[in-house]
């Protein structure tokens, strides 16, 4: 059977006053659940960093034990140069020789160099890591309390939450699925979650501008859904708003 009018809006009202409750029970964890969720991220991103510094530490440990054994390899090398030295039977051979020794020995500077700069690295890297490292105690530290806050607020309030979740979705089934997206929506655009308002001192209780004489006349007959020209939500009446 088609609803009439008033019969909608007293079905919008009932769901919006359910809402309203639950928003209020909610409003009292505050920011906690964004807090939360926010420690959760960056304690991800700290970890995720740890990561990288990490296997960037490995990094750099391995190319300084493959450095040093470049160095013993040239220095293998120098020594066998060295000792051929000894034999050549001209100056071209000599040339030679020398050559290879001199090609080791600036093997082994670069080596050393590139060692210098990876254990540089390495105290940046260390450094970085142990920041890291303490600043994800603390953030971890930090979400257990904001997580004992918000559990403890949750426990107060879960029983009364959960009555009024049932309640709403029961009242939810009294609108009209095309009324009901509507409504929805409307929520959704506002902060403090009001789809439907009321009359209040010859004003829209929503956005509080003046609802004019003719328009306040037309809310009450009950007749057709009127919205706010000023902020778009549906307004009812003061008797329909008296009633829970």
């Amino acid at each position: 059977m088609e609803q009439t009018v008033e019969q909608k809006l007293k079905a919008l009202w009932a769901l919006q006053s359910i809402h309203t409750k639950i928003d209020k029970i909610r409003q009292v964890r505050g920011e906690l659940p964004v807090e939360v969720a926010d420690l959760e991220d960056e304690i991800a991103g700290l970890e995720t960093r740890l990561g990288k510094i990490r296997t960037e530490l490995d990094d750099l440990e391995d190319s300084i034990v493959k450095r040093r054994n470049m160095i013993k390899d040239a220095q293998a090398a120098i020594k066998k140069y060295e000792a051929q030295l000894n034999e050549v039977k001209n100056n071209r051979e000599y040339d030679a020789i020398s050559k290879e020794i001199e090609i080791q020995g600036l093997e082994i500077q670069v080596c050393e160099k590139r060692i210098r700069e990876a254990e540089f690295e390495i105290k940046n890297k260390t450094e970085a890591y142990e920041k890291t490292q303490s600043n994800l105690e603390f953030a971890q530290k930090e979400l257990e309390v904001k997580k004992q806050e918000l559990e403890t607020i949750t426990a107060e309030t879960k029983i009364e939450e959960d009555a009024l979740l049932q309640k709403a979705e029961e009242a939810s089934k009294n609108i009209e699925e095309r009324l009901f997206k509507v409504y929805n929506k409307l929520r959704g655009s506002f902060r403090n979650g009001l789809a439907v308002v009321s009359i209040e001192r010859d004003s829209c209780s929503g956005c509080h501008n003046k609802i004019p004489a003719q328009m306040q006349s037309e809310i009450r007959l009950r007749k057709k859904m009127i919205i706010c020209e000023h902020c778009g939500r549906i307004i009812v009446d003061e008797e329909i708003a008296s009633e829970e």
